[in-house]
């Protein structure tokens, strides 16, 4: 049974991962359009502080993971659309994401614990594959 659980929590994850990303490919594709353009004035306040959703532990380990995937290489930059593998960017992300994990020990739900675990392990496992030159290769 927990392996059922953890294959939901990661499937999860990976639909707000993709959820993100198609949010901020629309955001970055709507400036470029020349009627949205000359409806808007340049720097109008939809572009420059959209909206937010509610502060949560499960949005910032999210969007926490989410850097830590592009540093490990494992999807693409969502707005220049680049694959740029930054190792010691993954391991310090991760350690932060580490470091949440055992300050907030006791102030979580069971779920919310168990998300932030396989998400560890899993950016841990990307993370010892990932090739040692990966950051000074792109450098």
């Amino acid at each position: 049974m927990s392996e059922e659980k953890k294959i939901i929590i990661d499937e999860d994850w990976k639909s707000q991962v993709e959820a993100e990303r198609e949010a901020a490919k629309a955001a970055s594709e709507q400036p470029q359009s020349g009627e949205a353009a000359a409806d808007q004035p340049a720097g109008s306040a939809s572009d420059a502080d959209p909206p937010m959703p509610p502060a949560s532990f499960t949005m910032l380990i999210s969007t926490l993971a989410t850097e830590a995937m592009m540093a490990l290489g494992q999807m693409p930059h969502p707005l220049t659309g680049e694959v740029t593998p930054r190792r010691n960017q993954a391991k310090y992300l991760i350690d932060t994401i580490d470091m949440l994990h055992e300050k907030t020990k006791g102030n979580v739900s069971a779920e919310e614990t168990a998300g932030v675990e396989e998400l560890l392990h899993t950016l841990k496992m990307a993370f010892v594959q990932m090739p040692q030159s990966a950051s000074s290769a792109q450098e």
